[in-house]
């Protein structure tokens, strides 16, 4: 299953402690416009998580006399004391990119990553219900029932 993005997209696979500065912003940025703003949810998205987290920064093309803009987004935490799945979130595509199968080429990258990175290591990811058939194409099955979060229905959905 492979998938093309309209635009050349440059891939940024990092530690936090790999990030740059302008990183950081933009990718706090981006989910501030996607979460907090367009999907009108107030909540804690500096939670603590990122620093022990993994990132996959999508930039898209740099415009002339412009810095790249991040296109998508989502970051990977990996098992701990506390749970033994890899667990991927605050999955995004910027408002100019989608419609482009962004969602699709970002899923394949980080997929890829982590089956090379830590090999059958089970991954779940709490999907927004709408999306559940999307994620069900990567071979995520729900592992809970549809609920609400923030005002939007949600489900947990595991990979083995």
């Amino acid at each position: 299953m492979q998938s093309k993005a309209a635009s050349p997209i440059e891939w940024r696979w990092k530690a936090f402690d790999d990030l740059t500065s302008v990183e950081v912003y933009d990718m706090l940025a981006a989910r501030a416009a996607v979460f907090v703003i367009e999907q009108n949810c107030l909540y804690g998205d500096v939670d603590g998580l990122d620093t022990e987290a993994w990132h996959l920064l999508a930039y898209g093309q740099q415009a002339r006399d412009k810095r790249a803009p991040l296109a998508g987004y989502l970051r990977v935490l990996l098992p701990d004391g506390e749970d033994a799945d890899i667990r991927i979130g605050r999955v995004l595509t910027t408002v100019d990119f989608r419609g482009q199968g962004l969602g699709r080429a970002m899923l394949e990258q980080v997929l890829a990553h982590i089956h090379a990175q830590w090999p059958a290591t089970p991954i779940r990811l709490h999907a927004q219900a709408h999306l559940q058939a999307f994620y069900g194409a990567f071979g995520f099955e729900p592992v809970s029932d549809v609920h609400e979060e923030d005002g939007i229905p949600h489900v947990w959905m595991r990979s083995a």
